[in-house]
Parts: C-alpha cells; structure tokens; sequence
C-alpha cells in the first residue's frame, strides 16, 4: 500500500483530507528531495513502537524543526551532505550584523527577494497534514515549530506556536509595525523594476545566493508608516526568542504528558531547552529524525525516519 493510501485508510483521516484548508495543496507525500539526506524505509516495528507512544499520550506536545519540511523542498542547515553548512561555507544573517549595517540588510532583502516566489510557494507534506490530523482528533496538545516558512499554518494547525517568528511577516525595527511579507514584494518589485540577478544556489529561509555586483544596486524600501528600517519577522542567529513567548511555550509543555520531537536535532538551545524541562517534568520524549539529536540521551524512543512517510502512518484516534 502506498503512503498515500495508508494515510486515507486511517480512522478518521478522509475528514482531515476532505477538509484541508483550501490554501493548502499538499506536496506530494513519496516525492524525494535533494534536501533530504539518505534513509532507509521505516520498519513497521518502528510505525508499531511509535503508534504506542502516541497512543498513551492525552495531551502531546509536539516540537519540530527544518526536517519535517525539506520533503517540501526547503532545504536546511545541519543535515549531513544536503544541508547548507554541507554544501557551501556560507552562513546565515546574524541579528547584530542585520540591525547595525545598511549593507547587510540591502544584502538580505536582495536575495530573499529573488527566493521569495519559490520560498513562499511552498506546500505542506504529509507530516505537516498528519499533525494538524493529531490536532482535529484531540491528541496533540500543541505544537512548536522552530520553523519560519508557515507550513504548519497552511495545513490548517492553530495550536501552534512559531518559536522563530515567520517569514511571511515583516516588521518595522522603529515603530514595530508589522506587515505581510507579499506586500512588501511589491513594493520591491516597484523600486527594481530594471534590476536584474541570478541565483546561484538556494539557501534556507527563503532566500538565494548573489554576488556582491548584483546587490549593489539593489533598492530597499522603508516603513511606509515611519520611514523606519524593515526586517522579516524572525528571530535571526545571535538573538534570543522573547521572554513571553518563551513563558507561554513553558506553560503548554506544563500542560502535556508527552513530548514528540520531529525533524530537528535540537542544537539550537532555544528549543533544547524545551527537551531539557520534560526530562526535568519526567515526560517521555520520543524523537523522530533522520541522523542524531542533541536530546538522544534524553528520548525514551528515537527513530531514524523521514517524518512525512512514518508521521501520517499513525492513528491519532
């Protein structure tokens, strides 16, 4: 049976497939991706053993990162020999750098917006569909994603918080104003209308490699409230996720007695942390993900598996 059909054969899955959010058009759930690194099939001990886990918890708390959507074609930084880190020496915007330099902001906006139409036409997978599925059928309790690129959202998810912030957002770092990211698309559009560049390779987050030539003539517009600078409404590298937010997280995972983590390997503290408060609550973790995590020693289950073929297989009723 294909993934597909497994995951319609499910009790309860054709209410979640026929009331997919009409924005979301599903990635095909088999298709494989040049951002996914090498792994076998999932045993059906693995789908059995996790399928159990699932199934004792009444209020899981779901934690996921970029490996849950490189099946949708975004690709990550860590995973080994597709990830960024793996493929170039180039690294991601820091928030000190972003902040403090003109440059560096002409830089970004330049190549998110060569990588914005296809960032931003990016669709959930089935993991994505399964979770929000989790959700309708009252298991998942809620969910944390580190990602920036609103797959969780278009699968229909609303127990959801974005750790980093979203993409599809931009704000104003003077007054704080925050607009949708396909506006200000437009508003870039309108200043280089003459400006040409080509991508050299795709990076996470949405955006693409330039040279420096390319950028240097690259238009960047302002707050059209305070004439303020605009930066996308994430957490970059170098700076910290917000006290409230954090506070928030907290009291969901306080609420759960179980933790699932899926596609991350949680080297980020702003998420390990959350690993280390369920070992200190003594929640079980289980973790899905292709290659080690940080939290290994701390999982009373690990599965070295693509979340969008092993996550749909398992029946959240």
């Amino acid at each position: 049976m294909s993934l597909t059909s497994a995951l319609k054969a499910r009790k309860g899955c054709p209410t979640f497939w026929h009331h997919l959010p009409g924005s979301c058009r599903l990635t095909t759930a088999v298709r494989t991706s040049t951002f996914v690194p090498p792994c076998p099939p999932s045993d059906p001990r693995d789908v059995e053993r996790l399928q159990a886990f699932v199934s004792r918890a009444r209020r899981l708390f779901v934690l996921t990162g970029a490996g849950i959507s490189t099946e949708s074609g975004i690709p990550d930084y860590r995973s080994e020999g597709v990830g960024l880190y793996a493929r170039t020496d180039r690294r991601p915007v820091l928030h000190a750098e972003f902040v403090r330099s003109a440059k560096a902001q002409q830089r970004y906006w330049a190549r998110n917006f060569v990588g914005w139409p296809r960032f931003s036409s990016r669709q959930p997978n089935a993991a994505h569909v399964a979770l929000w599925g989790w959700e309708a059928a009252g298991r998942l309790h809620w969910l944390v994603t580190q990602n920036v690129d609103a797959l969780h959202t278009k699968a229909g998810s609303r127990r959801l918080t974005e750790l980093h912030g979203c993409i599809h957002r931009v704000f104003c770092l003077s007054c704080g104003d925050r607009t949708p990211r396909a506006e200000l698309q437009e508003r870039l559009e309108a200043l280089n209308l003459a400006w040409r560049a080509e991508a050299h390779s795709v990076a996470p987050d949405g955006d693409v490699f330039l040279t420096e030539e390319e950028v240097l003539s690259f238009r960047v517009p302002t707050c059209a409230k305070c004439g303020g600078h605009l930066k996308p409404d994430v957490t970059f590298f170098g700076d910290n996720v917000g006290k409230e937010k954090v506070d928030f997280v907290f009291q969901r995972l306080a609420e759960s007695d179980a933790v699932l983590v899926a596609g991350s390997s949680l080297q980020v503290y702003s998420a390990y942390k959350f690993a280390l408060a369920a070992q200190d609550r003594k929640l079980p973790i289980a973790i899905v993900n292709i290659g080690p995590t940080r939290s290994d020693h701390l999982a009373s289950l690990k599965l070295n598996s693509r979340c969008g073929e092993l996550l749909p297989l398992i029946d959240p009723q």
